[in-house]
């Protein structure tokens, strides 16, 4: 019998979605889940986007162009004016998904062998899109007592050689709601001019930033910009997950030519989703409003009721709509498996994500877990409630408390 190829062995399971089958038998045993695991909003995908789909008209659905219909390419560029991102349409590809738009930019950038900085905790995927690209992640460890801060440029500067090739961020951040300053991205912006790096930035979650703490793009970054690539996704925007449109945002026009040659070899994004995309951008502006509000309710609600659970710590994040939560516990994958295995609350139980699964060894994160708080609030309440009693009975609770380390 073949075997599997050693990429195909090296690339990291999720560990978003790797308890989905305990979660599926926990299901068949009668049990109810709240999925607090995975970046899935229960908020309605606006009406513009669905009225896209039902009314469109074409008799066949033809491919579009390999960087995305034109149409929605200029629109799009009045939507990035709303931040002051000023682009020509040439200056965005779009991608099946931010995560298209991330394995593009990693192969259009670095060879294999490159090395690209990565301040963790981070998305887990860049672990395995950098499998893909056959790029190795250099990370920079971010703490929960720092509410997960930049780290000190210095710490950077230890880490650059002459194969580090980039520099990658995600603001706001998934998995930590961190916002980052402007002054942080300047520091960022000085070390990526003197090492003429790639600065890498994953926007996609903009549109949400709390208390009055404002938003920076660094495609506004000056001196840099034939340096850096955002990468976009109307996923969490429009809570249309399933449309996977994303883009790839670059004012250097060799990285963009480059890009478009990995783009036609999958040939086009794909047409119902750029066309809902593009409606997209009509939007009314009192969608976010009301939106934005729902996700701070539901960020206080669950970061005040972790606090106040015996031995749990949970920074307050600033944007996007994660936390991560440190728990009085032996091992953060075991007491997720054991949740829905083991565990039920008047026959109800939480799915959540190990934190492990968002750093670059095994051996961090062993007591910290990542929270999605994408549901109602109704929901959220009984989600806690779930999560408080199971730390009561968990037989391998940790006795030292979380906050005083």
């Amino acid at each position: 019998m073949p075997i599997t190829s050693i990429k195909g062995n090296q690339m990291p399971p999720s560990p978003i979605r790797k308890l989905v089958p305990f979660a599926e038998k926990a299901k068949k045993e009668g049990k109810k889940i709240y999925h607090l695991n995975i970046g899935q909003p229960d908020i309605e995908t606006p009406e513009t986007m669905i009225n896209a789909i039902h009314n469109f008209s074409q008799k066949v659905v033809e491919y579009s162009h390999s960087a995305g219909i034109e149409s929605y390419r200029r629109k799009l560029t009045k939507y990035y004016s709303r931040y002051n991102i000023e682009l020509d349409y040439t200056e965005i590809m779009i991608t099946t998904g931010g995560s298209e738009a991330i394995e593009i930019a990693m192969m259009s950038c670095m060879d294999p062998g490159d090395e690209i900085l990565i301040p963790e905790p981070f998305y887990a995927n860049y672990n395995g899109f950098s499998t893909q690209a056959n790029v190795k992640v250099v990370p920079i460890r971010s703490t929960i007592e720092t509410g997960f801060a930049l780290p000190p440029i210095s710490e950077f500067e230890k880490l650059i050689t002459p194969k580090t090739k980039a520099i990658m961020i995600c603001n706001p951040s998934n998995p930590t709601g961190y916002l980052y300053t402007k002054d942080e991205l300047e520091k960022l912006r000085d070390l990526v001019k003197k090492h003429d790096l790639w600065f890498f930035s994953d926007e996609v979650y903009r549109e949400f930033c709390y208390d009055g703490n404002e938003y920076h793009s660094v495609m506004n970054l000056k001196g840099i910009e034939n340096n850096v690539v955002m990468l976009d996704s109307i996923s969490k925007r429009y809570s249309a997950c399933g449309a996977r449109i994303g883009a790839l945002v670059s004012r250097n026009k060799d990285l963009m030519a480059t890009a478009l040659k990995f783009a036609q070899a999958r040939l086009s994004p794909p047409t119902f989703g750029q066309v809902a995309a593009e409606a997209a951008i009509d939007t009314p502006d009192e969608y976010f409003v009301k939106v934005k509000s729902e996700y701070v309710k539901r960020r206080d609600f669950v970061v005040k009721s972790l606090n106040e659970m015996d031995g749990v710590f949970c920074p307050k994040p600033s944007g996007a709509f994660y936390c991560i939560a440190r728990l009085p516990i032996d091992n953060a994958d075991k007491f997720c498996q054991w949740l829905l295995e083991d565990f039920a609350y008047d026959k109800e139980t939480v799915m959540l994500a190990p934190a492990t699964g968002f750093y670059s060894r095994p051996d961090l994160g062993t007591d910290e877990v990542r929270i999605a708080y994408v549901l109602n609030l109704n929901d959220l309440a009984k989600a806690m409630k779930c999560l408080s009693e199971a730390l009561k009975v968990y037989p391998w609770k940790n006795a030292k408390t979380c906050i005083d380390e």
